[in-house]
């Protein structure tokens, strides 16, 4: 099993959740994050002061899939993700040793 965490920017996340349970993925955990890497942020006026803005919004989608769908959905989150701008975001596969289901007590890919 692997787990995909994806740092998207916000407007993309309803495509790809779409696009990710068109392949057959059950769920996913969604959080509203900020960072910054090349893009750096950028300056706004307010209140007539210009200041800083360090951390921009993003969206981290996180998933486990049976192996079987990895490249599927990496396919489906850069096709759908990419805009080709900076601050498109990031993906990180991870190896996933062991998946329990809290309320029934099944593991693995039953649990997924």
């Amino acid at each position: 099993m692997k787990k995909i965490e994806a740092i998207i920017k916000p407007f993309k996340l309803d495509d790809i959740r779409e696009n990710l349970s068109d392949i057959g993925v059950a769920g996913m955990t969604v959080t509203e994050v900020r960072g910054f890497g090349r893009q750096k942020g950028h300056t706004e006026l307010y209140r007539g002061a210009e200041y800083m803005v360090d951390f921009l919004p993003k969206v981290k989608i996180e998933i486990v899939i049976p192996d079987e769908l990895l490249e599927q959905c990496l396919e489906a989150i850069v096709d759908t993700a990419q805009t080709g701008k900076i601050g498109d975001g990031k993906i990180f596969v991870y190896d996933v040793e062991r998946v329990i289901r809290i309320r029934t007590g099944e593991e693995n890919e039953e649990a997924i």
